[in-house]
């Protein structure tokens, strides 16, 4: 990523953070237009051409979707549109970006990380699912509609729109690849960090409420945690953040414990 697409993301949510009255519905059509502007390879050039004066870009994006989407809307892509993006692949990124901090301010209080986190995990445990969602075949609204059923009664209305978005317009992107990347946006978004706990049992709320207070005053941030059992564990944790893992598991010292053994 060039510093140029850094610092467009950057003032791009700075003017979500600042703009009032941002719903579901403004989430939904800054999707419609990342949906939009990647089916068209002129109109993501133009938008994305760093040598076309700021205001140009902001005109066209005003004449291409201020008819029919609020002007909150416009004001956001217009925003996107008049920053310097390295690419214009990076830019139709920038504007998923938007779309998916847009649907969690729109509903702050669903617990949108862990539901896609627990859907990445059904995806995972189904390959004929994985297939249905993220195959290069099959009618991108078919698959918007297989999520929907999936997730119905089972998610948040953010986390559904956001999932089935993403997968009518995944480009070539794995299914699994795009929730994580949607989860890692729904936590900075929030301020907040996402921990994966694999644990050969669940962790009662002392626990986590423990686990959570190290892991802040670790990070210095706020963390959500991801469960996943795992008996292969044995007993302790791992815990995975990022990249970096922290692994208090009795099967890693009993390996350590053999590994010096051999050595």
């Amino acid at each position: 990523m060039g510093s140029a697409t850094t610092q467009a993301r950057t003032a791009t949510t700075e003017a979500l953070t600042a703009a009032s009255g941002v719903d579901l519905d403004v989430a939904r059509e800054l999707f419609a237009a990342v949906g939009a502007v990647n089916g068209s390879a002129q109109l993501s050039g133009a938008l994305s051409d760093s040598s076309a004066p700021a205001a140009a870009r902001g005109a066209l994006v005003t004449a291409v979707f201020g008819s029919g989407y609020r002007d909150i809307t416009v004001a956001l892509l217009r925003r996107a549109a008049e920053q310097r993006w390295s690419n214009s692949r990076e830019f139709i990124e920038g504007l998923e970006e938007l779309a998916v901090r847009a649907a969690t301010v729109a509903d702050p209080s669903a617990d949108i990380e862990g539901e896609l986190f627990q859907f990445s995990r059904t995806v995972a445990s189904s390959g004929e699912l994985e297939l249905a969602l993220g195959g290069r075949l099959g009618d991108a609204s078919g698959k918007a509609g297989l999520v929907s059923t999936l997730l119905d009664g089972r998610a948040s209305a953010a986390t559904a729109l956001i999932v089935a978005s993403l997968v009518q317009n995944a480009r070539g992107r794995r299914v699994r690849a795009l929730l994580r990347r949607a989860e890692s946006i729904v936590a900075d978004q929030r301020s907040s960090i996402v921990a994966t706990v694999y644990a050969a049992a669940p962790l009662n709320a002392e626990q986590q409420t423990r686990l959570q207070n190290a892991l802040r005053a670790r990070y210095g941030s706020a963390v959500t945690l991801n469960t996943v059992i795992d008996p292969t564990v044995v007993g302790g944790l791992r815990v995975q953040v990022a990249d970096d893992v922290i692994d208090a598991s009795v099967s890693a010292r009993l390996a350590d414990l053999r590994q010096r053994i051999a050595g």
